[in-house]
């Protein structure tokens, strides 16, 4: 088939819904099929050397309005092209297939209000979204996306986000298909697995007695690292941990909020990664109290390298998770308590090792070539209805 991705930025090394591009185009590509891509800017080196690219010069300005110019670069791009298969992964419109991987903004907005911890600072919060015009805009492309003349064939990649489009856009959960989001788990079978283990930990500065939590996120403010760190000091002192941070570098805020809570002997701040592979191997659990993920790709991540997760009920990954064998689920990052209780409770050596046993079974129960061939199923059937069009 010849099939065309639609994303504006698709850098790799920056995670999500990037990384699961590069994923998907080098599986393609590998089965013979055509690929195109469609984007602003790319990395060239983590694509396909068959991949077909289509650069989409967008002005910048605005930053509200720059995905109505990307999307609309697309659709002109796309009249000129005869794809058996078009596919968008965010702010676009006029695909075949439209597969939001960071969920509706609609959606979106409504979690972040729970980042701030009282009524008073929602309020504001909510006073600042009603003067801004980002809101308003985005909230009108969505409804173009989903709701024109021509709709689009919807992919969600959690049961959460398929709630999300029925209560924001009134759209039936039974004309969306649910198609979990996977990882390319070749990623992470080095065979000098132990030996990058005992390198990472030694630069941590880690006692082999300690155990380690891993955060890995560029937005640490979504992703909940701040009540995260007000749960490590909820843990008790005899408990030996250490949480190590990954992503975004700059972590001044963090770093202070954590010398406040009297944790910094506690904290690990590891700056940004290109690759956090070797980081998850010098972990034993992944802890990821976000606001809103649709499916985390770094719980996916955790997984196949045999890592026990502790995450919420915002995150659409825990529905792929079994609460209490292959690590924990929370109701809300707020809970400083219930975080503490299950990162505690994995620095337990016999429970954590049997978590990490079905850590590892979760991660290979739902694999990358299982939503491979559901969506290239669902490729195929929107090829065949476009030839009889």
């Amino acid at each position: 088939m010849d099939i065309a991705l639609c994303y504006e930025s698709v850098l790799p090394n920056r995670g999500g819904c990037e990384t699961y591009i590069a994923d998907l185009s080098r599986r393609l590509a590998r089965d013979g099929h055509r690929v195109h891509l469609y984007a602003c800017r790319w990395d060239a080196s983590a694509l396909p050397t068959t991949m077909h690219y289509h650069r989409l010069h967008v002005k910048r300005g605005l930053r509200f309005l720059r995905p109505w110019r990307f999307a609309q670069a697309c659709e002109d791009a796309l009249a000129q092209a005869d794809h058996d298969v078009t596919i968008g992964f965010d702010k676009t419109w006029g695909q075949d297939v439209l597969y939001p991987q960071g969920g509706l903004h609609a959606a979106s907005q409504a979690y972040n209000r729970r980042k701030f911890p009282n009524a008073a600072t929602r309020w504001l919060a909510d006073l600042g979204k009603l003067l801004s015009p980002a809101p308003w805009s985005f909230a009108r492309l969505e409804r173009k996306q989903y709701l024109g003349p021509n709709r689009p064939k919807i992919v969600v990649n959690s049961r959460m986000v398929q709630r999300h489009f029925e209560e924001f856009l009134e759209i039936p959960a039974d004309s969306i298909h649910v198609l979990p989001s996977a990882i390319d788990p070749g990623r992470f079978e080095p065979m000098n697995r132990l030996v990058l283990r005992n390198q990472e930990r030694s630069d941590w500065g880690v006692e082999p007695s300690e155990t380690v939590g891993l955060f890995v996120a560029m937005n640490y403010r979504l992703k909940g690292l701040a009540p995260l760190l007000h749960s490590v000091a909820k843990m008790e002192r005899g408990v030996p941990f250490r949480l190590a941070v990954v992503g975004h570098p700059k972590t001044g805020r963090y770093e202070q909020l954590a010398a406040k809570l009297g944790i910094s002997d506690r904290v690990k701040f590891l700056g940004f990664r290109a690759d956090p592979k070797s980081a998850y191997f010098g972990a034993d659990f992944l802890v990821h109290p976000t606001f809103y993920d649709p499916c985390s790709l770094v719980v996916l991540e955790a997984l196949a390298c045999g890592l026990p997760v502790v995450t919420t009920a915002f995150n659409g990954a825990s529905e792929l998770m079994h609460p209490g064998e292959d690590g924990f689920v929370v109701e809300t990052p707020h809970d400083h308590a219930g975080i503490a209780q299950a990162m505690t409770r994995l620095c337990d050596p016999s429970f954590r090792a049997a978590a990490a046993s079905k850590a590892r079974q979760t991660g290979q129960s739902w694999t990358f070539e299982q939503h491979y061939q559901g969506l290239l199923r669902m490729f195929q059937d929107v090829a065949v209805r476009r030839r009889a069009a």
